[in-house]
């Protein structure tokens, strides 16, 4: 497999494991606080999302330095890469949501 592949299939299942499992914890903390945790549950996994895409990307420093000099010295192909990166992180956070919410946690 390509390197450029398994790095979005890592970006991916990362985003998506930050999700399900911030969100599973929250909701543990969320028993210990007195509240619904399946109601805190979806609060935290839509929290969560912007968050688990910069885990996902190993922080925005590196991944905007990279558009901003592909951009500038045309090399568009770095620019598509971090912009697949980018995809496939917020394809995890954004199934992983889906997940919680077809598994019937609804507010």
């Amino acid at each position: 497999m390509s390197k450029l592949l398994c790095t979005m299939v890592y970006n991916f299942f990362i985003a998506l494991g930050v999700i399900i499992g911030g969100a599973l914890f929250g909701s543990a903390a969320a028993i210990l606080c007195n509240e619904k945790p399946i109601n805190m549950m979806m609060i935290f996994a839509e929290q969560l999302k912007l968050w688990a895409i910069i885990v996902a990307l190993g922080g925005t420093f590196p991944t905007f330095e990279i558009l901003d000099l592909g951009i500038l010295k045309g090399e568009f192909k770095a620019v598509i890469k971090q912009i697949l990166y980018i995809l496939s992180a917020f394809s995890g956070a954004h199934i992983g949501y889906m997940i919680l919410n077809s598994l019937g946690v609804h507010n």
